[in-house]
């Protein structure tokens, strides 16, 4: 039986996923000895590490004290932390281009013109995800502004917070503000609270990593992108059973896509002037998976078929027929990912006739057939995520 240490915290959710991950490896192919000691993110490399004769480590690299203790072990090392201390190791990462991916286009879809990010310098994760969301709103030729922290940093959450509602205040209105992670989020709310700041009219809000409690917990609730961190904990442990194996370590970056986001209402809002525009959104969003049809979205919001389509091609990029094809395939990919229903059940409940048209869609558009997108993507554990947005 292999010895594998787990330096990886249990204070957040997106550690706690990435555990999840690795014991859904586990119980699937093989028992490790597990050794998880109690670890915070900032610690101090653990006395018993000097010491310990294990075969693998898995570990969140988070600071420099941690990558000299785990640089002079002789033997496989995973590191699932964005610091990327020790260059040499395999490391597991979210996809932190798709993140600010998805967050801007949840905001364009809901007729934004103005975005900001509010991130943290410290942290790499935080400044790509700022970049990445830069690139694309700016690609879009929208307004961007984005939060400088103080110099020094305060170490006073309230005088954060009060920061970036000076901040906020400064910013055109409406804003679509995407925060670099949900504790980051959280903060933006309470400053647009304190400064009667309207969430989401004036000021909508996004986080990352769907941490229920904080989200949950936030006035009002927060929207969050959901990485898939179960994904990422499972494929660290199935890297590291092959270099325990005897397969080379190569030092490669692994990028795990996010799986949606989960919608609350810190961004339920469409920041569109055009009524009717909206109520066709909203029916396409609503009744996308029922099986309608562009004919259906016209008796629900009457106009020309020309001018809807024109309308939606300027502010979606898409037209009606694009936009609910996408919502039905947000649903398909909820359901491979997250249940064990059959391929019929799936098509039905994302509304598709036929398996075989299914099938086939879903392989033009998702580069992939729903079995092997089910293979990659297979979520036992947490929420479920439908039409981009979690159910729960």
């Amino acid at each position: 039986m292999r010895k594998v240490a787990l330096l990886i915290e249990t204070s957040n959710a997106y550690a706690r996923g990435l555990l999840q991950g690795i014991i859904a490896y586990l119980r699937e192919h093989r028992t490790w000895s597990v050794h998880l000691a109690e670890h915070g993110r900032g610690d101090t490399p653990p006395a018993w590490l000097a010491r310990w004769d294990g075969d693998g480590v898995i570990a969140r690299i988070e600071n420099r004290a941690i990558a000299q203790a785990l640089a002079g072990l002789k033997m496989p090392i995973i590191d699932v932390s964005a610091a990327r201390l020790l260059p040499k190791l395999p490391w597991f990462e979210t996809d932190d281009e798709a993140i600010a991916r998805l967050a801007a286009e949840h905001f364009m879809e809901r007729g934004f013109k103005n975005f900001a990010f509010c991130g943290n310098p410290q942290f790499d994760w935080s400044n790509w995800r700022g970049g990445y969301f830069e690139k694309v709103v700016r690609t879009a030729k929208h307004p961007f502004f984005t939060y400088q922290p103080p110099a020094a940093g305060s170490g006073d959450e309230d005088a954060d917070v009060e920061h970036i509602g000076a901040w906020i205040s400064s910013l055109p209105k409406p804003v679509g503000i995407m925060a670099c992670y949900d504790f980051r989020g959280r903060q933006v709310l309470d400053a647009c609270r304190r400064r009667a700041i309207a969430v989401p009219d004036e000021v909508a809000v996004i986080g990352v990593d769907n941490d229920e409690l904080l989200c949950n917990l936030s006035d009002p609730p927060m929207s969050s992108v959901v990485p898939n961190v179960h994904r990422t904990g499972y494929r660290a442990a199935e890297l590291l059973d092959r270099l325990m194996a005897g397969e080379k370590s190569r030092s490669e970056a692994h990028f795990i896509e996010p799986l949606g986001i989960a919608t609350r209402q810190s961004t339920d809002v469409l920041a569109i002037e055009d009524a009717n525009l909206v109520r066709a959104i909203r029916f396409i969003r609503e009744r996308a998976c029922t099986g309608i049809s562009v004919k259906d979205v016209l008796r629900a919001a009457p106009q020309s078929r020309r001018i809807l389509e024109s309308r939606f091609k300027k502010l979606l990029g898409r037209t009606p027929h694009e936009e609910i094809l996408r919502v039905q395939l947000d649903r398909a990919k909820m359901l491979l990912a997250e249940t064990e229903l059959s391929m019929s059940q799936i098509a039905e409940r994302s509304g598709f006739t036929h398996v075989e048209y299914f099938s086939a869609v879903f392989k033009r558009e998702a580069g992939s057939p729903p079995s092997r997108y089910r293979a990659a993507n297979r979520r036992r554990q947490g929420k479920a995520v439908a039409g981009g947005n979690v159910i729960g």
